[in-house]
C-alpha cells in the first residue's frame, strides 16, 4: 500500500483539481476575475477592460452563460461585476436573478465593457480585468489555472512556467495512479462519489429542457434506438452527452469539473457510473473506478497544461476508458492497454473552443473509451511499432501531451484566426 504521506498529497491534488462549476469554466473564470476586481474597487465599475489570452477567448466565444439565454463573454463580465462573489469561485454567478440579468443586459447596452487580446504573453490561461469608477481603479489577474489569482505580471509569468500548479505538487505516473485508486482506504477516497451526484444529476436535468444540439436526447429517441439499441453503450453515450448539452447550452446546473473543465469532469464520470450500474459492480468498485478515471485525467493534464490545442475530451476519455477497464475486471496491464489504444485513436483532435457541439466530440471520445476497454480486456493493444505509442505507458502519455502542448501550437493559432475571421 502507498504510504500515508503520499496518499495525502494525492488526495490534496484531487481536491484541488476536482471542484464544482456552473457553466463553462473559461467565461466563469473571467466572471470570477471581474468579481474580484470589483470587490477591490469597492463599488460598481463604470468601465471594465478585459485583457485575455487567445485560449481564453477561444473557449469563451461560443458557449452559453448559465441562466441567461445568452452566449459569450460580455454578459459573463457584466454579471461578474454586478452580482458575482469571488468566494464562490467557479460558481461565481450562482446568485443570478431575473433582475440582475436585466441589469447585466443594460450594462452591455451602455458599452461599458472592452474585451481585448492580451499581447506579449506565453501563458495560455491568462485573464486581466481592469475596473474603473471615477478616479478609482482596480486590477485582478488570474493565470495558470481557472481560480489562481496572481498579484502582477511577474507572477503571471511564473504561473506560465508551471501552468499554475504548485511546484511542490506531487508528480504522478500511471502505476502510482492505479495503485492509489485500487488500494487506498475507501474512507479516504469516497469523496470522489460527489462527481457522480453532480454529473449524473446534470444528465437527468438536461432532459427537462432543450439544450445545445440535444445530442443526449437524440440518442434516446426511437430512431437512434433502432440503430444503437438499448445497450450499455448507448446509455453511456446518452448520459454523457446530455450533461454536456446542458452545460454548454447555458443550463443553471452545477457539474463537478476536472482540471479546470466541466466537460472533462463529465467525461471522466458519467461513462464510469453508467457502466458500473448496468454491470452491477459494487459500490466500492464504483468509487475506485471513479478515482482511477479522474486521477488518470489529472495525471495527463500535469504535462499537457490546463488549456491546450488538444481537445480535453481526449484526456478525460482516456480516464473513463481506464475506469471502465477496471470495472470489467482489468488488471494494471489491461489498464495500460486501454490507455495505449486510446492514444493510438484520438490523438490530434483539436480544441476549437467551448460550444454546444462539444457534446459531439465527447461522444466520439466516450465511444472510443468503450472500444479501447473492450480491446484491452481481449488482450489487444496497439504496439510500439505503430505511431506514437511506446512500450512504456508513461512515455506514450508524454508523447500525446508533447503533441498537444508543443506540436499543435501553430494549429491552435490557426483555429483562433479562423474562429475570429469567419465571414458567414
Amino acid at each position: 500500500m502507498i504510504d500515508k504521506e503520499t496518499r495525502q498529497q494525492i488526495i490534496a491534488l484531487v481536491h484541488q483539481q476536482v471542484v464544482p462549476a456552473i457553466g463553462c469554466t473559461e467565461p466563469m473564470a473571467v466572471a470570477l476575475c471581474t468579481a474580484k476586481a470589483t470587490e477591490q474597487l469597492g463599488c460598481k465599475p463604470q468601465k471594465i477592460t478585459a485583457l485575455l489570452s487567445a485560449n481564453i477567448l477561444k473557449n469563451a466565444m461560443g458557449v452559453g452563460i448559465p441562466g441567461t439565454g445568452m452566449v459569450g463573454l460580455p454578459i459573463a463580465i457584466a454579471l461578474g461585476a454586478l452580482i458575482g462573489k469571488s468566494e464562490y469561485k467557479l460558481e461565481v454567478l450562482k446568485d443570478l436573478t431575473p433582475e440582475a440579468l436585466e441589469a447585466g443586459k443594460q450594462y452591455i447596452a451602455e458599452q461599458r465593457i472592452d474585451i481585448r487580446l492580451k499581447e506579449g504573453i506565453t501563458e495560455k490561461l491568462y485573464i486581466e480585468i481592469i475596473v474603473e469608477a471615477g478616479d478609482k481603479h482596480a486590477t485582478a489577474i488570474i493565470a495558470g489555472s481557472h481560480t489562481h489569482f496572481v498579484e502582477n505580471g511577474a507572477q503571471a509569468a511564473q504561473a506560465s512556467s508551471s501552468d499554475g500548479a504548485d511546484k511542490q505538487e506531487i508528480q504522478l505516473n500511471m502505476r502510482l495512479v492505479y495503485d492509489f485508486a485500487t488500494t487506498a482506504p475507501l474512507d479516504e477516497i469516497s469523496f470522489i462519489e460527489d462527481t457522480r451526484r453532480y454529473n449524473m444529476n446534470a444528465a437527468r436535468e438536461a432532459l427537462k429542457g432543450n439544450y445545445g444540439h440535444n445530442l443526449g436526447k437524440t440518442i434516446d429517441r426511437p430512431l437512434a434506438k433502432g440503430i444503437f439499441g438499448g445497450s450499455i453503450y448507448s446509455h453511456i453515450i446518452a448520459r454523457t452527452a446530455s450533461a454536456c448539452d446542458a452545460r454548454m447550452g447555458g443550463a443553471m446546473i452545477p457539474v463537478m469539473s476536472n482540471s479546470g473543465s466541466g466537460n472533462q469532469g463529465i467525461c471522466a464520470t458519467n461513462p464510469v457510473c453508467v457502466y458500473a450500474k448496468e454491470n452491477e459492480n459494487t459500490h466500492e468498485e464504483l468509487i475506485r473506478a471513479l478515482m482511477l478515471s479522474h486521477l488518470t485525467a489529472i495525471y495527463i493534464k500535469q504535462s499537457l497544461g490546463t488549456l491546450s490545442a488538444l481537445c480535453g475530451c481526449v484526456v478525460a476519455s482516456i480516464g473513463s476508458s481506464v475506469g471502465i477497464t477496471y470495472l470489467m475486471g482489468g488488471s494494471y496491464e489491461r489498464v495500460c492497454y486501454a490507455v495505449k489504444n486510446m492514444i493510438a485513436n484520438l490523438t490530434g483532435m483539436i480544441c476549437d473552443g467551448a460550444k454546444p457541439s462539444c457534446s459531439l466530440k465527447i461522444t466520439s471520445g466516450v465511444s472510443t473509451a468503450v472500444l479501447s476497454a473492450l480491446l484491452a480486456m481481449e488482450g489487444k493493444c496497439v504496439s510500439s511499432a505503430e505511431g506514437i505509442v511506446d512500450d512504456c505507458v508513461d512515455r506514450s502519455i508524454h508523447n500525446l501531451t508533447s503533441i498537444g502542448a508543443d506540436g499543435m501550437g501553430v494549429t491552435d493559432d490557426m483555429v483562433l484566426r479562423i474562429m475570429t475571421t469567419k465571414g458567414c
